[in-house]
């Protein structure tokens, strides 16, 4: 079981380090992880931290980046020269500061330089990390990185798959598809939902496989003549399901839908290993998505990771992570989005598989605390209002209780930047500490370009 160096213990009082370091044994993570912190806590840099040392670990993540911050971990160099920092510069940095973009990233690379020196990380550290892992900027409806074919996930299972996963995987898919033609639907109650859901079952029992055209063809003509009790006709009548078939038809007739459907397969063995099994950083960026679109691809991403998952032998140490950077919108309180259902599945089932969830939010009063009292590790930095440390302090008093909330709550409040209040799984007692310098360079959300 690896440890992953995450900072070091500070005074609280005095904000000063001290000469102890914060290690987390990776097999912690399998009782998930929550990060939480204001803008500009520092709380993007500390999730950062905690990829790298998870890859340097041997340990595969998926990543979901709806912000773009997550694509930092590519810039990495080990010589640590500012002629690698000087393309990555945001121009607008230089200006503020004053100086031309040469100058600016020589005064990156010094401060990385010195930085890392602070915590003993070396250049062949860096090195080290680029060769354990090999990195991939996945961005799905978009060819600015590796495209992601989502409508291939419609491949149909292998024989023997558990009916209660495939039932997930198709759950998930028909949630997101309709959400991306504004059709809110329940899963019990909506006719279109129970329509498709029907659809791709009897095909996937029939050892078929689809893609959407094919889908979109079966709803004028569909291959079934009941549903439950009732007939077909009488369920869903040809006149409403031909204004539905045209509604979906109008998603594939988009020019920009095209690149949906290009790209690699929705394979989450491959974007977790290498061929020759080495560990895979595979960053899934949504930041160029509308929120509906982003919902999808969210969705299928976590039914996928839960259907690769069920097919894992136990363990106890990590076996891979999957780190959601901003959870809310995700995950909320009240409301069901389709990406809700697997989040709780990984939240409450992985643990056995050995894969470890860590949820990153500004905002603990938008996120479903039930999910948040399912971690063991909680690291929290600067909130924004009294009610987000309630809500977070009522989730940590769920998880855990024989933590001081108060006393907790009041060394949150005095927290300064990249400072966080550290609870173990299994101990009472927090403790706080400040985050290690990053080996990549937090540069800020890439653009297309640069991807």
């Amino acid at each position: 079981m690896a440890e992953l160096l995450l900072g070091g213990l500070i005074d609280p009082a005095q904000h000063t380090r001290t000469d102890k370091t914060v290690l987390l044994p990776s097999g912690d993570l399998t009782t998930h992880g929550v990060i939480v912190g204001m803008t500009g806590s520092g709380k993007t840099g500390l999730g950062i931290v905690l990829i790298e040392e998870a890859l340097q670990a041997g340990v595969p993540t998926l990543l979901i980046d709806p912000k773009g911050d997550l694509t930092n971990l590519c810039l990495t160099f080990p010589a640590l020269a500012a002629t690698d920092f000087e393309p990555w510069v945001n121009e607008g940095d230089a200006t503020k500061a004053g100086v031309s973009v040469p100058e600016f990233a020589a005064a990156q690379a010094k401060a990385w330089t010195e930085g890392l020196a602070g915590w003993g990380i070396t250049p062949d550290r860096i090195a080290t990390l680029r060769e354990k892992a090999t990195f991939t900027i996945y961005t799905p409806g978009s060819n600015a990185g590796v495209g992601l074919d989502i409508i291939g996930s419609l491949q149909a299972p292998g024989a023997g798959a558990d009916p209660e996963i495939v039932g997930d995987e198709i759950e998930g898919f028909v949630s997101g598809l309709l959400g991306l033609v504004d059709i809110d639907a329940d899963p019990l109650s909506s006719r279109e939902h129970i329509l498709l859901s029907n659809l791709i079952l009897n095909e996937w029992n029939a050892g078929r496989s689809l893609d959407l055209p094919t889908l979109v063809g079966m709803v004028m003509n569909p291959p079934v003549r009941k549903l439950g009790v009732f007939e077909l006709d009488q369920f869903f009548p040809p006149k409403d399901r031909t204004a539905f078939a045209m509604r979906l038809n109008g998603l594939l007739a988009s020019p920009s839908f095209g690149a949906w459907m290009s790209g690699t397969p929705l394979d989450m063995a491959a974007m977790l290993h290498t061929p020759d099994g080495r560990p895979r950083c595979a960053i899934v960026t949504t930041a160029h998505l509308s929120d509906q679109e982003r919902q999808f691809v969210t969705t299928l991403i976590l039914s996928k990771l839960v259907t690769w998952m069920r097919k894992q032998s136990g363990t106890t140490d990590l076996r891979a992570l999957l780190y959601m950077d901003e959870v809310a919108g995700y995950l909320p309180p009240t409301a069901m989005p389709p990406t809700k259902k697997p989040i709780m599945t990984l939240m409450k089932q992985a643990r056995a598989f050995g894969v470890g969830v860590v949820l990153s939010t500004q905002n603990p009063v938008d996120v479903d605390y039930k999910a948040l009292s399912n971690a063991g590790t909680w690291m929290i930095g600067r909130l924004q209002t009294d009610r987000d440390k309630q809500r977070l302090l009522d989730g940590m008093s769920a998880a855990a209780g024989g933590v001081d909330v108060g006393a907790v709550g009041d060394t949150i409040s005095g927290l300064a930047k990249r400072e966080f209040v550290l609870r173990r799984a299994g101990k009472d007692q927090p403790e706080v500490f400040t985050t290690r310098w990053a080996m990549s360079y937090l540069r800020g959300p890439l653009t297309r370009d640069q991807i």
